[in-house]
């Protein structure tokens, strides 16, 4: 059995390692270099290959697929959703991006991450008939993402769900998701800035692409956007022939047991979870009507017409209030350290973040039975406006501020699921040291409000931070190091993974620097900025994360 066992762990991590090289194989990037300047292509390459795999658009059909775009909170949309439907006892699908901890994350069976034996046995029947038919295609494989897509399809096909929640991977008209023809009904939760490059510089160009998901006749609904992008919105549907409504507030909704109570902490889930009410309720709708529609709104009139606040069922209440999601306004306390996880990655997601943490982290600084020490552990990737960011994470009032890339550990042979090797660690680490520096311009601009706490919590304990030290700013070559560093020993979780044999020992400079963390009471960890740094921090963090 034991040799059994070996066999079987060889074999998954053979199937992560031969995913990761459709990371940087040579006709993945000459996709990339050939569909930049002709983004139809995606979905027409993403068709060949899905049939290559042995399926065609229209087995998609028979998915009920919700499909969820936006810039923030679709993930988190399409968890409340799935956790809703899932509560009515269907077989859900769940595809989403980026994965945490382990890929098999991304592609969920009744909420949980399809089992290693599943995934190497789906993943070797897709990669193999694609392998087999690529010096037809001039020696063509689909990239990464596009790869995970076609194996979640066929994934859900065949464990036979109900229904799959699809989130999309980045704008929506020619993301290769979009490749679904038949939705059951379509999302649109808050718009924002993010992946220009390829989604426009603008709010309207980023809603002309996630409009891009509409389809004749499927009922699309979206949150409250600003003026410029509902109005594309509302152009995009009507071209379609969509029907399209926005979702009134959570407080509208009528309830016989008080005000909805949320497993998602923070004020802006709150329009998400109105959205998946909206998505659950209509596809509800459709399935006990069998493809009978609510009367379809007009879009000729001014603004887009809004959603009827419905009383949701004992059933939808509960799944709105079991509903877990990762990595996302998280908080886990282990022993004297209590870690606040947000994949924030925008400069609206952060608004969103602070405004949570500073909440979350008073209540917890109240119940604490001494002084507190803020860290910020954050990293930023892409073409991501981190200086933005940063001087919004300014008003927390950190005692030290760390940086380190999305590097897991300094051995990273057993990484495999959080491998990416379309960075190089040198520019990785450029990143990190930019981000110091624009931390340590932020933070020497700025100035206590008054009536708030200075830069040190600890100063009650009659500690005292070094002459003219300020809010220290360090960077570290790996996640875990980074860690260690801000737990200083005090976490058991940390301390029980035997990480030491592991990593370089800390300079003692950098040590001392740490003097003021092993005298207070407790030490309270923010780590944001990006779900891969989230992901990596909750691989060392929580034990459960990583699945079986």
């Amino acid at each position: 059995a034991r040799i059994m066992h070996v066999l079987f762990y060889h074999d998954i991590q053979d199937a992560i390692c031969t995913l990761n090289t459709l990371q940087t194989n040579a006709s993945a990037l000459e996709q990339v270099r050939r569909e930049r300047g002709n983004p139809q292509f995606q979905l027409v390459a993403m068709r060949s290959f899905l049939e290559r795999a042995g399926l065609v658009v229209e087995d998609l059909d028979n998915l009920n697929i919700i499909h969820v775009t936006g810039t923030k909170g679709k993930g988190s949309t399409c968890a409340f959703t799935e956790q809703i439907l899932r509560s009515y006892r269907f077989r859900t699908g769940f595809y989403s991006s980026p994965h945490l901890v382990e890929v098999r994350e991304r592609i969920r069976i009744n909420g949980q991450p399809i089992g290693k034996e599943l995934f190497t046995k789906y993943f070797w029947q897709i990669y193999g008939r694609l392998d087999e038919t690529k010096e037809a295609h001039s020696g063509s494989m689909p990239a990464y993402f596009r790869f995970l897509t076609i194996l979640a399809f066929h994934v859900f096909l065949q464990e036979k769900v109900d229904l799959a929640v699809v989130e999309v991977g980045i704008g929506g008209a020619y993301d290769c998701t979009n490749i679904i023809k038949k939705p059951w009904v379509c999302g649109v939760s808050s718009l924002g800035i993010d992946h220009t490059q390829i989604l426009g510089d603008t709010i309207e160009k980023i809603a002309w692409q996630k409009g891009g998901i509409f389809k004749p006749e499927v009922p699309a609904f979206t949150v409250k956007q600003p003026e410029g992008s509902m109005a594309v919105l509302k152009q995009r549907a009507s071209e379609m022939e969509c029907p399209l409504w926005v979702c009134p507030e959570l407080e509208d909704y009528q309830t016989d047991c008080g005000p909805l109570q949320l497993g998602l902490a923070g004020q802006h889930q709150r329009s998400n979870a109105s959205l998946a009410l909206q998505l659950s309720h209509t596809w509800l709708q459709r399935r006990r009507l069998q493809g009978t529609w609510r009367t379809l709104p007009s879009l000729h009139g001014p603004g887009v017409p809004q959603a009827t606040p419905f009383t949701p069922s004992p059933i939808m209440t509960k799944g709105l209030a079991d509903t877990v999601w990762a990595g996302r306004t998280q908080t886990l306390k282990n022993g004297e350290v209590t870690y606040f996880l947000d994949g924030a990655h925008t400069t609206r997601s952060m608004q969103a973040c602070v405004s949570w943490f500073q909440e979350a982290a008073v209540r917890c600084e109240r119940n604490a039975s001494g002084p507190v020490a803020r860290v910020l552990v954050f990293n930023a990737t892409g073409e991501r406006d981190s200086a933005a960011m940063l001087k919004l994470l300014v008003s927390c009032e950190f005692d030290f501020a760390v940086f380190c890339p999305n590097i897991t550990e300094a051995i990273a042979s057993c990484n495999a699921d959080q491998q990416n090797f379309n960075v190089s660690v040198e520019n990785m680490l450029r990143r990190c040291l930019d981000n110091e520096r624009s931390w340590r311009r932020h933070h020497g601009a700025g100035d206590c409000p008054p009536g708030r706490r200075g830069p040190l919590l600890i100063r009650d304990a009659g500690l005292s931070p070094a002459p003219g030290r300020g809010a220290e700013a360090l960077v570290f070559p790996c996640i875990l190091s980074a860690l260690q560093w801000a737990a200083q020993g005090r976490d058991p979780v940390l301390l029980s993974r035997d990480t030491d044999k592991r990593e370089a020992p800390v300079k003692p400079s950098v040590a001392a620097k740490a003097a003021l963390l092993r005298e207070v009471r407790e030490i309270h960890v923010l780590v944001t900025g990006s779900l891969h740094l989230v992901g990596g921090a909750l691989k060392h963090l929580d034990p459960s994360s990583c699945s079986k």
